[in-house]
């Protein structure tokens, strides 16, 4: 693997991305800055990416005396990192069929189309899904989440791709992380025990020394203690109120008791009786989740090395030429 290299910058520790040649004067267009595998940079490009970055560094750096200067070189060699791994994407995306180019000029055309294409639509009177005009951050969000869904999907689609999943790795993330995954296969038996305001003193007191909420109900003045189970197999999809209700009931041991809940003119306290776990529904339920998750985690270290093992170089005297009015005006 090719050296990462380190520079340090009035006392910051930035790494400028993967394997670089610094100070390097690369041949070709004037406002190229920096290669990778030999596709170039641009200057444009650069101040792009240190554009949608910079909200981001100068928020880290609020409480740090550096000047413009310190701020830009750290702003740029967060967006060149930024960039090696977004080229590294384009570039397999166009090697997967999923794009013409990788260039940022083409980039720039394919934004102003689409916008075109969207108001061209709006005047027709045609529907148009999500946004009718793209901002060039927002279009270039959308255009490369797309190619890496494309990508993940395309290469972990049969047995011996590079982002393949086997059935044996989805069953060992489930039983790994059993209790996150089987959270919608859960069958809690509960009591609920309601008391109005306002109560007697004490109350608190008098539950944890009751220990069973069926204690405690008979000596509150307008207590209503019911029973009741939550089946989350047979819930479609949480409401306000199951998540609200899941949050107290998985914190709780069988035959612990909640904190008060507090609620309109009342209070609730929950006692757990029991709960059972139906893995087997819990995994056919989760499987593709995990799946999906362990794709998209072998991506990320299949891109990595990828980016790694390119060949980068940075034309250093043309990156610091960049000022703090071409990133903040």
């Amino acid at each position: 693997m090719k050296r990462r290299t380190v520079a340090l910058i009035c006392g910051l520790t930035v790494v400028l991305g993967a394997p670089a040649v610094t100070g390097a004067v690369l041949a070709g267009p004037a406002d190229r800055v920096a290669t990778l595998d030999g596709h170039p940079v641009t200057r444009d490009e650069l101040v792009f990416h240190m554009r949608r970055l910079a909200p981001t560094v100068r928020n880290e750096l609020r409480s740090t005396q550096v000047g413009d200067r310190t701020t830009l070189r750290l702003l740029a060699s967060r967006a060149l990192d930024e960039i090696w791994r977004d080229k590294a994407t384009l570039l397999l995306a166009e090697e997967n069929g999923l794009t013409d180019s990788v260039d940022y000029a083409d980039f720039r055309a394919e934004w102003t189309a689409e916008n075109k294409r969207r108001a061209d639509a709006v005047a027709r009177g045609e529907t148009v899904y999500g946004v009718t005009e793209f901002s060039a951050d927002e279009f270039y969000s959308h255009r490369l989440a797309e190619l890496t869904t494309g990508l993940q999907q395309r290469l972990s689609a049969a047995a011996g791709d590079p982002l393949w999943v086997t059935d044996a790795e989805v069953r060992s993330a489930f039983d790994a992380d059993r209790q996150q995954w089987s959270a919608n296969a859960t069958r809690y038996s509960y009591a609920q025990l309601v008391v109005p305001l306002p109560f007697k003193p004490g109350l608190q007191a008098r539950v944890a020394a009751a220990g069973r909420l069926a204690d405690v109900a008979a000596a509150e003045p307008g207590a209503r203690l019911t029973k009741a189970t939550y089946d989350g197999a047979a819930t479609s999809g949480l409401n306000a109120h199951d998540q609200d209700l899941l949050a107290v009931l998985g914190k709780l041991s069988p035959g612990q008791i909640s904190a008060p809940v507090a609620g309109t003119g009342q209070v609730t306290y929950y006692q757990l009786d029991g709960k059972t776990v139906d893995a087997d529904a819990a995994f056919a339920g989760y499987a593709g989740r995990i799946r999906q998750s362990l794709v998209a985690k072998k991506f990320d270290q299949f891109l990595q090395s990828r980016v790694d093992h390119s060949d980068i170089k940075v034309d250093t005297a043309a990156v610091d030429s960049i000022d703090a009015k071409d990133v903040w005006s």
